[in-house]
């Protein structure tokens, strides 16, 4: 099936900004995320096509790759990686594809390296997080299936007693050259597959490998502020190289969860309270909680109206690398009373009663439009 245009996926115009790609990212992520389509196999297939779209389009390196040529860019191993709970992220890394469009012409560095020792491949862990654990920073462990070294040979993948030897089709060069008329052309070693040495006698456990699968707990500190779609980068907690390559690199993206009082924009939170007609009407104060536990008490000025904004400054999110909060706006909701005594519908009536003309502007300037409108239909 060919795949659709990146851009397409994220619902972005080709010449987006970073900001502008990363807004879509999160609209589209949020919409089709497992946990809210669940058991939705559509919804979480479009979900990889959304994180593979955005793995490449958000990398400037990998967006200009793509922008030149497209998917043929990352054709050959070098895709993007998929989504699920862990997964390899493409035979050499995040930091190879520009390198292995561009490095033989520009002098880049090669993934393989001069000795055939091949880097191993990233990994990346999704980690879901409440809000609260983005305001106050957490920490943990987290379990992941990986390779090691393999203890038995050290990594070298010989078995006991023997040791890779140069490769003598190559001669340790991992690569083989051929004369085609006027051109040389270069590729990569059959016979040690640009490893350079090959094994005569291979370690049993890791049957020459030189790294074996096992599951490694790591320690994650997730700092106070984090956003959803943000990413922690772990060097070298990747996969272990073939044979003593070095290892990859472990990328955790963050999910923070929706919270069922607060609603997050950036660095500001909101959050809708409820206000009893009487207080909005003479004023007074109400209590909000706080992210961090507390409360606040914000003070109602006289003749409120719903949907009005108080602002409660640096009771938002933490700004990482930096000592101060966003804010917090509350939102009024003026609350109509129910279940009313019959005193209290003969006092009501005997407010209306005494109301007159500048006690209801926004009634007031609404039916005055209405009124206008009207005349204008007749005319």
């Amino acid at each position: 099936m060919e795949k659709r245009d990146y851009y397409e996926v994220l619902g972005a115009s080709k010449d987006a900004d970073a900001a502008a790609l990363k807004k879509a990212y999160r609209k589209m992520a949020m919409q089709y995320h497992p946990d809210r389509n669940p058991g939705d196999p559509e919804a979480e297939a479009k979900f990889k096509e959304i994180n593979e779209a955005y793995e490449v389009l958000g990398d400037e390196q990998k967006r200009a790759a793509y922008d030149q040529y497209g998917h043929a860019a990352f054709e050959g191993g070098m895709g993007a990686g998929g989504m699920g709970g862990m997964g390899g992220m493409g035979a050499g890394g995040f930091s190879d594809i520009f390198e292995d469009l561009f490095g033989d012409f520009m002098g880049g560095r090669r993934s393989g390296g001069s000795n055939g020792q091949r880097r191993g491949s990233d990994l990346r862990y999704n980690m879901e997080i409440s809000l609260e654990e983005a305001y106050h920073g957490k920490e943990t462990e987290i379990k992941i299936p990986t390779s090691v070294e393999c203890d038995e040979c050290d990594g070298s993948g010989a078995a006991e007693g023997s040791s890779p030897t140069n490769c003598g089709t190559c001669q340790g060069h991992g690569k083989v050259r051929a004369q085609q008329g006027f051109f040389t052309i270069e590729r990569t070693c059959p016979t040690c597959h640009g490893q350079g040495r090959v094994i005569e006698k291979p370690c049993k456990k890791c049957r020459g490998e030189g790294r074996v699968h096992k599951e490694k707990t790591l320690a994650i500190n997730i700092p106070a502020g984090v956003d959803d779609g943000n990413r922690i980068r772990l060097s070298g907690e990747g996969e272990m190289g073939l044979r003593g390559g070095p290892p990859g690199d472990l990328y955790i993206f963050l999910t923070v969860s929706d919270h069922r009082i607060f609603q997050r924009d950036g660095q500001n939170l909101h959050c809708r309270v409820p206000i009893p007609m009487t207080t909005a009407a003479l004023g007074g104060e109400v209590e909000v909680p706080t992210l961090d536990g507390a409360r606040a008490k914000v003070s109602i000025t006289a003749g409120t109206q719903s949907g009005r904004k108080f602002r409660l400054r640096g009771k938002g999110m933490p700004i990482m690398n930096s000592s101060e909060n966003g804010d917090m706006y509350i939102h009024t909701i003026i609350e109509t009373p129910v279940n009313l005594t019959k005193r209290q519908k003969e006092l009501l009536k005997e407010f209306e009663a005494e109301s007159k003309d500048g006690h209801n502007p926004e009634s007031e300037g609404f039916f005055s439009r209405v009124k206008d409108f009207l005349a204008d239909l007749k005319e």
